[in-house]
């Protein structure tokens, strides 16, 4: 394996780099208190950022993350990108890719995910009647952002459905990602990864087989979609909790070696640097792990597993690390106006995100005890 970037990778990277750097500052980011930075967003498509994802891969989008994660920026680049341009690329039909990719990538459709996790829970969306959905999602992050909403029912089949045409409450996360109560009640959807032609339930009947696969295209099973989609999801945001992770430890390198105590800055003192030691090894085993799964799935290799070992790092080790981050400023870190803490309510909703570390470490040893462990 190797995980060194490409040129377009890199140079999609240091783009990304420059970008939040310059306009996700603590000042504008305040301004922005729960809502999304539209401008920012602009930029970022106009950049070309989004649409490059779908010639960089996954592990090109995991480094693009890294970055946002670095400055909490407030944006639904993953999602969009995760349940958008890579779901619609990996399983739409020729006609679904034709119309959606360029939306999409210009940043003029934006996709959020109404994913449950393994096990659908109460109210789970269902089939009510051909091509119309109902039931309730409670959180959908980004969903205040979005054009669309990719939604898996209760036979963990794959919807587009428009938010325009759903109910959208808001809803306030622990993080700042613009999230509503997605309502659906016989509202109609477009399947995703089934079979072909399967539109709108508006379409007319002349219509039909207008939005059907293309020459050599072959109809996958609902389940092998959901997976993929649920595995490049934890894989993209174990890479944006590495990038929060990254940036909590550098404010707390910075405050710990400008704060004095006794006449010596708090960085020399052996306490402080093995809590930063720890949480730098911790870290880099999210990094690690999340480059491994999006590399197995660019080469077209098995990565369910990988996806989820990179997500209990993510969740396990990233609430350690943004505590760490914390608790090294001391009594700022407790100010709810204070950059790192925005770097820790980030921390925590990830850690939580399509299932705590238990629950991803219980579906892992599943995995383990059917034998159906990659190698």
């Amino acid at each position: 394996m190797d995980f060194t970037p490409t040129e377009e990778q890199a140079a999609a990277r240091d783009l990304a780099a420059r970008i939040f750097g310059d306009l996700s500052t603590h000042e504008r980011l305040a301004a922005a208190g729960t809502g999304s930075d539209a401008e920012l967003w602009k930029e970022l498509c106009a950049a070309g950022l989004v649409a490059a994802v779908a010639d960089i891969g996954l592990l090109g989008l995991v480094l693009l993350l890294e970055e946002q994660g670095r400055t909490t920026a407030q944006v639904p680049f993953a999602a969009s990108c995760v349940y958008g341009l890579l779901a619609v690329t990996a399983h739409g039909s020729w006609e679904q890719r034709e119309r959606l990719l360029p939306a999409i990538g210009d940043g003029t459709v934006v996709v959020s995910g109404a994913m449950p996790g393994a096990m659908p829970g109460p109210g789970a969306v269902r089939e009510a009647a051909p091509g119309r959905l109902s039931g309730v999602v409670p959180v959908v992050p980004w969903l205040r952002d979005s054009t669309h909403v990719l939604v898996a029912d209760d036979r963990h089949r794959l919807w587009l459905v428009r938010t325009a045409e759903a109910a959208c409450e808001p809803v306030e996360l622990t993080a700042p990602w613009s999230a509503g109560r997605l309502t659906l009640d016989g509202t109609p959807g477009e399947r995703l990864g089934g079979p072909p032609g399967e539109r709108y339930a508006e379409v007319g009947p002349d219509e039909v087989g207008s939005g059907g696969m293309g020459p050599g295209e072959e109809e996958q099973a609902p389940q092998d979609a959901y997976d993929d989609i649920l595995a490049t999801a934890r894989t993209a945001f174990a890479g944006l909790q590495a990038g929060v992770c990254v940036g909590s430890l550098a404010r707390a390198v910075e405050y710990t070696n400008m704060r004095e105590q006794f006449g010596r800055p708090l960085a020399a003192k052996q306490g402080v640097q093995l809590r930063a030691a720890d949480a730098y090894m911790d870290i880099e085993a999210i990094r690690v792990t999340a480059y491994e799964a999006a590399w197995r799935r660019d080469e077209g290799l098995a990565y369910a597993t990988h996806a989820l070992t990179a997500a209990w790092w993510a969740s396990e080790a990233g609430q350690r690390v943004v505590h760490t981050g914390q608790h090294l400023h001391g009594g700022t870190g407790a100010d709810l106006e204070h950059p790192v803490h925005r770097h820790f309510l980030w921390g925590r909703q990830l850690d939580a995100y399509l299932g705590c570390g238990s629950e991803v470490l219980q579906e892992l040893g599943e995995l383990i005890v059917s034998g159906e462990v990659e190698t």
